[in-house]
């Protein structure tokens, strides 16, 4: 049996077996920090993770990324993943909010936050603000695959805005 003699040894193995994918050994790790310390945000954020990606019950990973963003706001990479679940989740209102607070957040990586916000207007039909934040995030973007993916994002809203044209026919002698 492993003996940890820190919150932060545990948490190290929590993310350590969460990233091999023993999500059951990461669960049980990270309840214990947060039995032990429930302010412990970043646990939190890996508990927000776990609950996502691997168990899909999106109201626990809300519930832990809220809780997260909440004890220490200036924790950037919690941002990124709570606005993808508010995005899946649809919830508008709480995108706009989150990504606000996010992008005045040191560290945040902007563009990704503006292709979330892009992507939430696109759902809601929104398709000239989608535009807008897509052209924001190409404007912060530094990596190559993020780049790639806003730009078809962005060539797809286009289209979507053509499609949407009505057409005008005449007749002509």
């Amino acid at each position: 049996m492993d003996t940890y003699y820190t919150i932060e040894e545990k948490y190290l193995q929590a993310v350590e077996e969460l990233n091999y994918g023993e999500a059951p050994k990461s669960l049980k790790l990270l309840n214990e920090i947060l039995a032990d310390d429930p302010s412990y945000a970043r646990a939190h954020f890996q508990m927000g993770k776990l609950y996502y990606y691997d168990l899909k019950d999106y109201k626990s990973a809300g519930y832990h990324f809220k809780l997260c963003t909440e004890i220490e706001p200036s924790f950037p990479d919690v941002y990124f993943h709570y606005l993808r679940l508010l995005v899946f989740l649809n919830m508008e209102l709480q995108v706009n909010r989150v990504a606000k607070k996010a992008l005045a957040v040191p560290g945040v990586y902007a563009a990704a936050i503006y292709n979330q916000m892009a992507l939430c207007c696109e759902i809601n039909r929104k398709l000239n603000q989608a535009i807008s934040h897509y052209n924001e995030a190409l404007m912060q973007v530094t990596d190559k695959q993020l780049k790639e993916e806003v730009e078809d994002n962005l060539e797809r809203a286009k289209c979507k805005i053509d499609k949407s044209k009505a057409y005008v026919y005449s007749l002509s002698e």
